[in-house]
């Protein structure tokens, strides 16, 4: 980053310039991350309109990541990320509603925000939940399935997740797996990778 919107000088050669670097670093992690976001979201919706808008939108993102410190500083962030989360909202209600999320298959405290810190979810099938923004911190997922479940910002912290198939998760990242224990049959998505301290439990 610093090579593009600062010529490659860093804060510890230019300390004046350290808040605008840190400032601009914040928000360029932002945009990465919603083009992370934006990326699956192409591959997992099933409607070709769906995903234009998805790209167009990943598109404009691009574009801010790739301009100068006065576009970036411009941009009102937190407007982008409510259009961001329209967007992934409206493809995982329409990728869960496939597993039958919204015929009330689940328990109703399985939701979007819930508090299930150490909760046992052992051995449960919970496609199509929506468990966005989460407190999954220890909770017990060992054997759980996983698929279609949406995990945008869920806090996995501690989360055992040894046998758990999370292959087919919706919008967890590689963060979230690392702050969790697994095992090597834990099945993550292609995209992410087993953490070097996860071992059999």
């Amino acid at each position: 980053m610093s090579q593009q919107l600062f010529f490659g000088v860093s804060w510890r050669e230019r300390p004046d310039a350290q808040q605008h670097m840190f400032a601009a670093f914040k928000i360029v992690k932002q945009l990465h991350e919603m083009l992370w976001y934006l990326a699956e979201a192409q591959e997992r919706t099933y409607d070709p309109d769906a995903a234009d808008e998805a790209r167009e939108l990943a598109a404009s993102v691009t574009s801010l990541t790739r301009g100068g410190l006065a576009e970036l500083f411009a941009t009102d962030i937190d407007a982008l990320h409510v259009e961001v989360r329209a967007v992934l909202m409206e493809i995982s209600q329409e990728v869960r509603g496939s597993y039958f999320a919204e015929v009330g298959h689940l328990d109703p405290n399985i939701a979007a925000g819930a508090d299930l810190a150490g909760s046992n979810l052992r051995a449960r099938r919970l496609c199509g939940a929506d468990l966005r923004g989460a407190c999954l911190i220890a909770v017990d997922l060992r054997g759980s399935d996983l698929t279609a479940v949406d995990l945008l910002g869920a806090d996995l912290r501690d989360a055992r997740l040894a046998g758990a198939d999370l292959s087919g998760a919706l919008y967890v990242t590689q963060p979230q797996v690392n702050a969790a224990s697994g095992s090597a049959d834990t099945r993550l998505p292609d995209a992410l990778s087993a953490p070097p301290h996860w071992t059999d439990f």
